[in-house]
């Protein structure tokens, strides 16, 4: 069985594959007369290929069970797609970088639970991979012309574990 290891999830380790969003670093800006403060500018949103418009979603993932098998990942060619979970369970994130699927070069990394990620046009990614309990995420992706979906076979699975899980610092 060839495990994947389980990295904690920061912005310098996910940088090649897009951005975790996080208020941790963030510009902060005070509005509404001083009762709010906005986390500034946490993402780039890239959609507009091929008269893209941007999509804001709510997905609800069903937690996954550890052993997981990685069998296949998908990417987005045409615009990134945002998870910004809304409730605080740590979540699974597994990519590799844009171009051609290299399976040498998948890492996978476990979130604090508020954490949230913005996967870079072409970045490649396994589907949502929810912990513990069903778990309710906005989306932000991509609307519009051309295809924006590819998805491929591993040749060979990964498995995510509880002993990799345990080995980082959630």
């Amino acid at each position: 069985m060839k495990t994947l290891a389980i990295e904690p999830l920061t912005k310098d380790a996910f940088a090649p594959f897009g951005d975790v969003i996080e208020l941790e670093g963030a510009k902060q800006i005070p509005i509404n007369l001083g009762t709010t403060i906005r986390y500034h500018d946490l993402a780039k949103v890239d959609v507009t290929d091929e008269n893209g418009r941007t999509l804001v979603n709510l997905f609800r993932g069903q937690p996954r069970v550890l052993p997981f098998e990685v069998k296949m990942l998908e990417r987005h060619p045409l615009g990134s797609q945002a998870f910004v979970p809304l409730n605080d369970k740590p979540y699974l994130v597994v990519v590799a970088p844009a171009g051609e699927l290299d399976a040498t070069r998948i890492r996978a990394f476990v979130t604090n639970g508020w954490q949230g990620v913005n996967y870079a046009k072409g970045v490649w990614h396994h589907p949502l991979l929810a912990l513990a309990e069903v778990s309710d995420f906005i989306v932000v992706d991509r609307g519009g012309d051309g295809l924006n979906l590819n998805e491929q076979d591993l040749a060979e699975s990964f498995w995510l574990t509880e002993d990799a899980l345990s080995g980082a610092t959630v």
